[in-house]
């Protein structure tokens, strides 16, 4: 059992970790650069990932940091590239100002180039790299569900426009099935094919919950109301033995640790339902090990990068996920189970928590602001008074 001492001194950093990545300008990093800790042979993660930033916002609301969610708001509205054309996030992350921002570490080959002029480069052995774009539909759910809670604790009027955007937004890019244009997972590697019709689970989970959070601040929309109606059908698709990855005309069977959303906080699910159940032994079975809780089999993402190329050395757990199956215990009524998966982080980090744990010592990405969301979040299921 971690002692109350360790707890309160990850609760304090924890409130650092928040603070430090919620800037001046209302926008909130994935991790802040500056830290100490950082490692050098990493990934940047001084962008704004509106899914992290939102669960960000949720815990923020809990620690009474309502500022920091208010700001993160309009900092959306007011900043965030296209978002208050679109309705929708269309980038994977932001810049802090708000400019859409992609990668350049996914590599492409030669014949992957139409333009003559950047064959010639390729072939003279330059490094070419793609800068991208995608869409996540859960990003914009995220946004809409954070909203909602934080209306638990303040008046979001002042947000009613936004939240009518966004709900619009997913509905527009619905077609009854999936959505129109392609979509990523939240771990942004999978693409939902709309020619194929397919869906991830867990974003759709999501969706619903953010428009049911939006028909819940302001008068529904029959649109917003017919959309969730036919997401919640399509999510009943997404159930083959256990909830897979992605569900269409292909299906992906991956089973990938991030249903565990569909309990919390999608709630499009009871922890206790025999589906769940059955799909939290399969991820137990499949990305448990030693205690740390994988994204799926065989991941290979670790944050290591050199030279602006992707290492893919091999992930470890990942202690937000540790945190969200603790989550998910805690809601079936298995408290020692859910200690179990809350203590295995804490008693292989000092104070500040990573991204991953690799070999039982922090890995990747030092502090993930995410991880210690998904901490302060647990601790409040966990019922801890203030440690």
């Amino acid at each position: 059992m971690v002692e109350k001492s360790k707890l309160g001194k990850v609760y304090r950093r924890s409130i650092e970790v928040i603070k430090a990545c919620s800037l001046k300008n209302g926008a909130i990093v994935a991790s802040n650069i500056l830290d100490e800790a950082y490692p050098k042979d990493v990934k940047s993660y001084f962008y704004v990932w509106p899914r992290d930033a939102s669960f960000v916002c949720y815990a923020a609301d809990l620690l009474g940091l309502h500022e920091i969610p208010e700001r993160f708001f309009e900092w959306c509205w007011k900043r965030a590239e296209l978002f208050r054309e679109k309705g929708v996030f269309l980038a994977q992350k932001y810049y802090p100002h708000g400019r859409a921002a992609g990668d350049f570490d996914i590599g492409i080959k030669i014949s992957d180039l139409k333009n003559e002029k950047l064959r010639r480069i390729a072939k003279n052995k330059m490094v070419v790299r793609l800068f991208y774009m995608h869409f996540q539909p859960d990003q914009t759910a995220s946004l809409l569900w954070a909203i909602h809670e934080h209306s638990k604790f303040r008046k979001v009027n002042k947000f009613h426009d936004m939240v009518k955007k966004a709900a619009n937004g997913l509905c527009k890019l619905w077609n009854e099935k999936c959505f129109k244009i392609p979509s990523f997972d939240l771990w942004e590697e999978k693409v939902a094919n709309p020619k194929l019709e397919q869906v991830h689970t867990y974003s759709l989970a999501m969706c619903i919950k953010g428009l049911k959070s939006a028909a819940e601040l302001i008068k529904p929309k029959r649109k917003w109301l017919n959309c969730i109606e036919a997401m919640e059908k399509a999510l009943e698709k997404c159930y083959l033995s256990y909830f897979v990855k992605t569900y269409g005309k292909k299906i992906d069977r991956t089973i990938d640790s991030s249903a565990l959303g569909l309990v919390w906080p999608a709630e499009v699910i009871e922890a206790k339902d025999k589906r769940m159940v059955l799909t939290v032994k399969k991820i137990l079975e499949k990305n448990e090990i030693n205690g740390g809780i994988l994204r799926y089999p065989k991941d290979r993402y670790d944050g290591k990068i050199s030279f602006g190329k992707l290492k893919l050395g091999g992930a470890g757990a990942w202690p937000l996920l540790n945190f969200w199956t603790s989550i998910y215990f805690l809601k079936a009524g298995k408290r020692k189970e859910a200690l179990k998966y809350f203590n295995w982080v804490l008693e292989r980090i000092d104070d500040k928590i990573p991204e991953q744990i690799k070999n039982d010592k922090p890995a990747s990405i030092i502090p993930l602001a995410w991880g210690h969301a998904m901490f302060i979040i647990a601790s409040k299921f966990l019922s801890f008074a203030k440690i």
